[in-house]
């Protein structure tokens, strides 16, 4: 998902996307490190994912203050 589509999301789906990109991640890694992972490019695409939600959370909880 872009950030241009994040920031039309209301502050608590962008929080459950958050979650679920977090948790998509941990399995990732989890597969990574017991060598189930084929496509280990995978493991970037979803950690840039989780680092754009947090940025747009951040953005939001910014613009409240």
């Amino acid at each position: 998902m872009k950030a241009k589509e994040l920031r039309e999301l209301p502050v608590e789906q962008v929080a459950e996307k958050l979650e679920e990109a977090r948790e998509a991640y941990y399995k990732l890694r989890f597969q990574f490190s017991t060598g189930q992972l084929p496509n280990t490019a995978q493991l970037q695409i979803a950690r840039r994912e989780v680092a754009r939600i947090t940025t747009v959370l951040q953005e939001m909880e910014l613009a409240k203050e």
